[in-house]
């Protein structure tokens, strides 16, 4: 495909998503400027990347530490006005990394975590943006801190740690209505006290906008699929 017709395509793509989400946030009584598109880039190399952002998007989101380092910094010295957000596991010992890299976290999600972001940003000066991950769903095998303890690790990160946590995230279990893991995730942030709520994927976002959706993770209807 040459660059024009790539161009075109992710232009085109970018702004069908674009429409998706200010429909359904007017259908929710919501002003479509609440909600953030992050366009997830993982496994995407910056051929696929660079059209988007000539389409206007200035909001991206990878899932690995490592994979963000070896293309982003390079993107964004040419492109100095986008933003970065690390919305898939975050290991200790990327915590540094990270910090450097992103300039928000939707994956904060124990103690450990929490303290070593906090020791980071002071030694750098950095501030980000964070989000708790909350296991909406109680899977052993996923990350994020129990229902019943968000509020509570919310009040943590901020008292113990002076961290900056503007909201809550969420990937609700694959075969259960997303709906139900998006209305408690909203529950959630209102007795934390946090307003932003990162919810809804390529397959949900509509439905995540209308429970209150602030961010929203999209990958494969602005990329198309990954291999």
């Amino acid at each position: 495909m040459d660059e024009a017709r790539a161009r075109e395509d992710a232009a085109s793509r970018l702004a069908a998503v674009q429409e998706r989400i200010a429909h359904a946030a007017r259908e929710a009584g919501r002003d479509p400027a609440g909600v953030t598109l992050i366009a997830v880039s993982k496994t995407f190399g910056a051929e696929a990347i660079e059209p988007v952002i000539a389409a206007g998007q200035t909001v991206f989101g990878e899932n690995r530490v490592q994979e963000a380092k070896a293309k982003w910094p390079n993107l964004r010295a040419h492109n100095p006005a986008v933003k970065l957000h690390l919305v898939g596991p975050l290991q200790s010992n990327k915590v540094k990394q990270a910090v450097a890299l992103f300039d928000a976290i939707h994956s904060v999600d124990r103690e450990k975590i929490a303290r070593m972001i906090a020791e980071e940003q002071d030694a750098s000066g950095r501030s980000l943006e964070l989000f708790v991950q909350v296991n909406t769903g109680s899977e052993e095998q996923k990350a994020g801190v129990d229902p019943l303890e968000a509020a509570e690790f919310v009040a943590r990160c901020r008292d113990e740690f002076g961290l900056r946590i503007s909201g809550l995230m969420c990937i609700p279990p694959v075969d259960e209505m997303p709906a139900l893991h998006f209305a408690l995730l909203r529950k959630l942030a209102g007795e934390a006290g946090v307003a932003g709520l990162s919810m809804g994927m390529s397959a949900d976002f509509e439905i995540a906008i209308a429970h209150g959706a602030t961010h929203v993770r999209v990958g494969s209807a602005i990329f198309g699929e990954r291999d």
